[in-house]
C-alpha cells in the first residue's frame, strides 16, 4: 500500500514547531533505515519529557513517515486543536469503549490504511528515578497482534534535559541534543494465532518494552535496571508503608496513652 501524502495541515505543524526545535535542540537521529518506506507499521516510544513528543515527531517526519499519534477522543472536538488533530491524522482512542480491542479500532484502521501509529507503551511519562522505560500498558500489543504489523522500538534522550519529566521551567543552557534511536522491528510471531488473553498481551508488551530499553541502554551507554519501573507496584507498596506506619503511629499513642493512665497519682498533703 503507498504512503499517505504528509498534507496540509501536517506540514503548517512542522512549519511552526521545527523552527524552535532546531534552535533549542540538537540532533542525533540514527535507525531511520528502520522506519518502513510502505504500509502500516507501529512504533513505540519511550516517554521522559512533555517535549519529546514534537521532538520525536520532528525526527519521524523527516523519514516521509509522519507518525499518527494516539489522544483521547474528546480532543477532537474543541474548536483549533479538534480540527488540527483531524487534519494531521492524529488518532482518537474512544477510552469509554467496554470492548478493549475496540478502543483501539481506530489505529487498527490507520494500520490496516498504511499509515504509521505511534504508540507511548508505558502511558504517561516515565516515573523511574532514572529516566527509564517503565512497565507498558497493552494497547500496542493488542494492535500489533491483531494487524501483524511491524513493530519497531524507538527510544529517545535528550529532550528530557530541555525539560525534565514533570518539570515546569526549561533548563535551555547549555544546548541539548536530542538523541534518537530506531532498531529492527521486534518479533512477535510466537504470538500469532493466540487467543488474546491478558497473559499474552502482558508478555507481549514486556517483549516490546525491553527492544525500546535496549536501544535506550545504546544510547545513554549505561545498562538499565533489572527489573522495570511498575507504578501499579509502586502504588500497592506505597499503601502498605502508609499503612505500617498508621500502624505504628496508632500502637504509639496506645502505648502512651496505657502509660499515662497507669502511673501512681502524686500524693500530698
Amino acid at each position: 500500500m503507498p504512503r499517505r501524502r504528509i498534507g496540509f495541515w501536517y506540514r503548517l505543524a512542522a512549519v511552526i514547531c521545527k523552527p524552535p526545535l532546531v534552535i533549542l535542540i540538537k540532533r542525533d537521529w540514527r535507525g531511520m533505515e528502520h522506519i518502513p518506506a510502505e504500509d502500516g507499521f507501529i512504533t513505540v516510544v519511550n516517554h521522559n519529557s512533555h517535549v519529546d513528543p514534537f521532538a520525536y515527531a520532528h525526527y519521524q517526519y523527516n523519514t516521509g513517515r509522519v507518525p499518527r499519534f494516539l489522544a483521547k477522543s474528546g480532543l477532537f472536538k474543541k474548536g483549533f486543536i479538534g480540527a488540527a488533530m483531524r487534519g494531521t491524522g492524529q488518532i482518537p482512542v474512544y477510552r469509554e469503549s467496554t470492548d478493549a480491542l475496540s478502543a483501539f479500532r481506530a489505529a487498527i484502521d490507520a494500520v490496516e490504511r498504511g499509515e504509521c501509529v505511534a504508540f507511548y507503551p508505558e502511558g504517561t511519562l516515565t516515573r523511574d528515578p532514572d529516566g527509564w522505560p517503565m512497565t507498558g500498558k497493552t494497547g500496542a500489543a493488542r494492535v500489533a497482534l491483531q494487524t501483524k504489523c511491524p513493530v519497531i522500538p524507538v527510544a529517545q534522550w535528550g529532550a528530557n534535559e530541555l525539560l525534565p519529566a514533570y518539570a515546569k521551567k526549561p533548563n535551555l543552557f547549555p544546548r541539548k541534543t536530542h538523541h534518537v534511536l530506531a532498531g529492527p522491528p521486534v518479533d512477535l510471531s510466537r504470538f500469532y494465532g493466540k487467543e488474546m488473553t491478558p497473559e499474552l498481551l502482558k508478555e507481549a508488551t514486556e517483549v516490546i518494552m525491553a527492544a525500546i530499553t535496549r536501544q535506550l541502554e545504546e544510547i545513554r551507554g549505561e545498562k538499565a535496571p533489572e527489573t522495570p519501573y511498575d507504578p501499579r507496584r509502586e502504588r500497592i507498596e506505597q499503601r502498605r508503608r502508609t499503612r505500617a506506619q498508621t500502624e505504628t503511629q496508632t500502637q504509639t499513642q496506645t502505648h502512651q496513652a496505657q502509660t499515662q493512665g497507669s502511673e501512681p497519682e502524686g500524693q500530698g498533703k
